[in-house]
């Protein structure tokens, strides 16, 4: 009976073990925050759970509560949104890296696109579909129709487009042949063996791909203000690179 005294005394009186981080990221980050937490918990702290998706659908869910402890956006506006509704750690919020958008195709499909004003994109799709994130609320979406739209191609393309609900949900209707071409971001078919870039998208045709990060006012801790450092820190910085992001600062 002591023994048994002792030892639920003991359990009591020690630490309870602290909750793994809950690192809400967009979908394009998949492979790399993944990386991320393996790094994180070869350090020797608790491995993060990376809870991915479109950043509309993620930014929605830390709106509604979710236990988010850091969000990383693929895109200002959603960030803007948080921000706004007073829902980030004041001063945690940082541009973290950036992207390219390119057009992809299945990887048997050998053809080249040279993208530019007014170029022949409704030639390279015919009577078949395309697909990119919804342009409503993903960002990839969202670049993607202000590029189509100042290369002058839009009005020509969006009648052929499937919405996507995100952007490795975009990728995986061009791997699969659901669609003849996809527009990403370039880590994204940089993950895939099954497509091919065939064409870049001008830096100047679209907003400049920014993805910020911050603490979350609701998850806010140590520990998340010391995984948002080792973000911003050099062994992150070669995870990134090596995904072929290229970072903000």
């Amino acid at each position: 009976m002591m023994r048994l005294l002792l030892l639920l005394l003991g359990l009591l009186s020690a630490p309870l073990m602290a909750a793994p981080l809950n690192i809400y990221a967009a979908s394009s980050l998949t492979e790399v925050v993944n990386d991320l937490a393996d790094a994180w918990a070869k350090a020797g702290h608790e491995r993060p759970v990376p809870v991915l998706g479109a950043s509309s659908a993620l930014a929605r869910q830390v709106q509604a509560g979710a236990p988010a402890n850091l969000f990383l956006s693929a895109d200002e506006q959603w960030m803007d949104v948080l921000d706004r509704a007073g829902l980030l750690v004041a001063g945690t919020r940082a541009d973290l890296l950036t992207n390219r958008l390119v057009l992809v195709v299945p990887a048997a499909d050998r053809r080249k696109v040279v993208i530019g004003n007014n170029f022949a994109f409704a030639a390279l799709v015919g009577r078949a579909r395309w697909v990119t994130g919804d342009p409503a609320s993903v960002p990839v979406g969202r670049y993607a129709r202000a590029a189509l739209s100042n290369l002058g191609v839009w009005a020509a393309a969006e009648p052929t487009l499937a919405r996507a609900e995100n952007v490795r949900s975009a990728l995986a209707f061009v791997e699969r042949g659901d669609a003849v071409a996809g527009i990403v971001y370039a880590t994204d078919a940089k993950a895939s063996a099954k497509v091919r870039v065939a064409g870049v998208f001008p830096a100047v045709s679209h907003p400049p791909i920014v993805y910020p990060v911050a603490v979350v006012k609701g998850g806010d801790s140590a520990e998340a203000r010391a995984f948002l450092a080792f973000l911003r820190g050099p062994a992150a910085r070669r995870l990134f690179v090596a995904r072929g992001f290229g970072m903000a600062r």
